[in-house]
C-alpha cells in the first residue's frame, strides 16, 4: 500500500539523519532537520499518527529512544548497510570555535525552546540575519490572532487565509524555524502531543491577565499604599489648601464584591487613600464571545452524487432502522481514505485545549440545523443539531453515519471551513420492491435484516432515487451461492415481494438527510452520472446479468 511504501522511506530518511547526529536528537529537532531537509513536514497525518513521538514508538528497528534529564534523545539504530557510516560519525571528535558558543547562545536567547538543553541547530548561518517584511509579519500575526496554529498546519493556513504561499525563502531564509526565530518576540512555540503549536504572544498574555484578575479580586487585604518620590515631590510642591478632615470606616471587600459593586481607590494629593464603593450596572455590559473567522455558522454539507442505474456498487450499510430506513457507505478507497484523513485531522486540531476551546459554541448558536462537530469517545464527527431537549443536552445528525445521538452541549465545537468540503458520506436507502407482511417491520425481520448487513461489504444494484432516498437490491456474494437479502425476507415470511418502490414510510416522518444535507451540484442536472464508486472488478460485472433478470421477475 501507498502508507507502507511511504513507511519505509521515512525509516530510511530518519535513519541517516540520527545517525548523522553524533549525540542523537530531541523529537523537535527531529521535525526541524526533517524540514530543512526535505522542505515539507514530517508526514504524520498519512500515516495516522498525531505526533512525532507516536511515529518514532513504531520504528523499533530504526529509532533507540533514550532518557535525558528532563527530555528524551532520539538515536539511530544502524542496520547492515549503515553500520560503516555510524561507526565513522562515532569516531569524529567535536570541534567547536567561541564564535560558534557565542552564536549558538545568542540564538537560543532569541528563540528559547523547552525541554530540552543545548540544541543543536541543523541550519546554515548566512553573514546576513535575513528580516522579514513588516507586511508579511503582519500577516503571521493576524493568522494567529483568530486561533493558535500547529506548525505542520501552517503552510495550509497561510494558503487558505491569503490565497498564496508563505513565501519566506524570497525573503533569505533557509527555512520555517529561521522566519519564527526571528519573530520570537511576537510568536511563542509551545511544544505539545500533538506538534509544536504556534501562539501569538499576545494570546498568552490575555490569559496570563484572566487568570491573575480573579486572583486580584478575591483578595481580602490590600497592602498599604506608599507615596513613590513623584508624588511626594507633587504635593509637597503644591500650594497649601485648607482640607476638612475626612472620617473614615473600615470597608469589607469581600462583601461588596458579591453586592455587585465596585470599588474605586482615589488618592489625594496629601497622600491619604479613600476608597469609594460603586455600583456596577450589569445591564450595560454585553459580553459577546469572539466567533473565530474560519467558524462554519451558516453554511451546509452536500450529498454525494447521484448513482447510475442498474450499477453495481460497494457497500457497507452503516445504520439500520429497518429494511426501509438504513444508511450505507460506498465501498471506495478513494473515499475511506478522505473520510479517515477528515477525522484524523479533526481529532489533531480539537484535542488540543488551546485551539478546542476558540471553537466554543455560545448559546446563541446551539440551534437546530446548525451544522459543528461534536466529540464521542476521543473522536470528532460533522453533525447537525437535530433538536434542543434541555439546557444541557441536545440531539444531533451524524450526516457521516446516519444516526440521531443525544450530547451534551458542551461537548459541541464550532465545524472549521475547511471541514466542509468532503460530502456527507452517508446515503439514506431502502430495500427496493419490498414491503412489509404486516404493515410494519417486525422486530425478527428487522433483527434479521441487521444479521445479513452486519459488518459486511456487499454488493448494491441500484434501482431509483424516490424522495432523495436511494432504492437498490442487496447481495452478498461471499458465499458460494449469492445471497439476495430480499428473496430471503421473503422466503422467512416478513416480507411481500411487489414490482415498485412504495415510499418509505419511517423517511416520510423523518428524514434528516434531507433536511439538513443539501444535493449535489450534479443533482442539479436531469442526467444522472455514472459515479467513479462503481464496482469495477470482473468477478462482479458477470454477476450483473444474471442479478438483472432474477431482479424483473424471476422472483416476483
Amino acid at each position: 500500500s501507498k502508507q507502507a511504501q511511504l513507511m519505509e522511506v521515512l525509516k530510511k530518511e530518519v535513519r541517516a539523519m540520527l545517525i548523522a547526529a553524533k549525540a542523537g536528537l530531541t523529537p523537535q529537532q527531529l521535525e526541524e532537520q526533517y524540514m530543512a531537509m526535505v522542505c515539507k513536514p514530517l508526514p504524520l497525518h498519512s500515516l495516522g499518527f498525531q505526533s512525532t513521538l507516536e511515529l518514532v514508538t513504531q520504528m523499533p528497528e530504526v529509532v533507540r529512544i533514550c532518557p535525558k534529564d528532563d527530555t528524551l534523545i532520539l538515536k539511530a539504530i544502524a542496520d547492515d548497510s549503515t553500520k560503516g557510516i555510524a561507526k565513522l560519525v562515532a569516531n569524529q571528535k567535536v570541534k567547536t570555535r567561541k564564535a560558534s558558543k557565542k552564536t549558538a547562545t545568542k540564538t537560543n536567547a532569541a528563540f528559547p525552546t523547552k525541554n530540552f538543553k543545548n540544541p543543536q541547530r541543523f541550519q546554515t548561518l548566512s553573514a546576513r540575519t535575513p528580516v522579514l517584511p513588516a507586511g508579511v509579519k503582519a500577516e503571521l500575526q493576524d493568522l494567529l490572532s483568530s486561533s493558535p496554529i500547529l506548525l505542520t498546519d501552517l503552510d495550509q493556513a497561510f494558503l487558505r487565509r491569503f490565497g498564496r504561499a508563505f513565501p519566506y525563502r524570497q525573503y533569505g531564509f533557509l527555512s520555517i524555524f529561521e522566519v519564527l526565530r526571528s519573530m520570537s518576540d511576537s510568536i511563542a512555540v509551545e511544544q505539545t502531543k500533538a506538534g509544536s503549536l504556534l501562539v501569538l504572544r499576545k494570546y498568552l498574555a490575555n490569559q496570563i491577565e484572566q487568570e491573575e484578575v480573579p486572583q486580584a479580586a478575591c483578595a481580602a487585604e490590600m497592602a498599604p499604599l506608599e507615596p513613590t518620590c513623584e508624588t511626594e515631590s507633587f504635593y509637597q510642591a503644591a500650594p497649601p489648601m485648607d482640607l476638612e478632615p475626612v472620617q473614615t470606616q473600615t470597608v469589607d471587600l469581600s462583601d461588596h464584591v458579591k453586592q455587585k459593586e465596585s470599588v474605586k481607590m482615589i488618592v489625594s494629593i496629601t497622600g491619604k487613600v479613600f476608597i469609594q464603593v460603586c455600583p456596577i450596572h450589569w445591564d450595560s455590559l454585553i459580553f459577546t464571545p469572539e466567533i473565530p473567522p474560519d467558524a462554519v455558522q451558516n453554511r451546509s454539507l452536500c450529498s454525494l452524487p447521484l448513482l447510475k442505474r442498474r450499477c453495481l456498487v460497494g457497500v457497507i450499510v452503516e445504520f439500520v432502522v429497518s429494511p426501509s430506513q438504513f444508511y450505507i457507505h460506498i465501498c471506495s478507497t478513494e473515499a475511506s481514505y478522505k473520510l479517515q484523513d477528515l477525522m484524523f485531522e479533526m481529532r489533531h486540531v480539537y484535542s488540543h485545549k488551546v485551539a478546542s476551546d476558540r471553537y466554543i459554541m455560545p448559546e446563541s448558536a446551539v440551534r437546530p440545523g446548525q451544522l459543528c462537530c461534536v466529540m464521542v469517545s476521543k473522536w470528532w464527527y460533522r453533525v447537525i443539531i437535530h433538536r434542543v431537549i434541555n439546557e444541557q443536552e441536545v440531539e444531533v445528525f451524524c450526516a457521516d453515519y446516519g444516526h440521531l445521538q443525544i450530547v451534551q452541549k458542551s461537548w459541541l465545537r464550532f465545524l472549521k471551513c475547511p471541514y466542509l468540503k468532503l460530502p456527507a458520506q452517508a446515503i439514506p436507502c431502502s430495500l427496493a420492491w419490498v414491503k412489509p407482511v404486516e404493515g410494519m417491520w417486525s422486530s425478527a425481520a428487522i433483527l434479521l435484516f441487521k444479521h445479513l448487513c452486519h459488518f459486511k461489504e456487499l454488493v448494491g444494484i441500484v434501482d431509483e432515487y424516490v424522495d432523495g432516498v436511494l432504492y437498490l437490491f442487496l447481495c452478498d456474494t461471499s458465499t458460494k451461492e449469492d445471497v439476495y437479502f430480499h428473496t430471503v425476507l421473503r422466503d422467512m415470511g416478513y416480507a411481500d415481494i411487489c414490482g415498485e418502490n412504495i415510499p418509505s414510510q419511517e423517511f416520510q416522518e423523518l428524514n434528516p438527510s434531507a433536511l439538513y444535507v443539501q444535493p449535489s451540484g450534479k443533482q442539479g442536472s436531469a442526467e444522472m452520472v455514472e459515479p467513479d464508486l462503481c464496482l469495477q472488478q470482473e468477478s462482479r460485472d458477470a454477476h450483473s446479468e444474471t442479478a438483472s433478470l432474477k431482479l424483473r421477475g424471476a422472483e416476483l
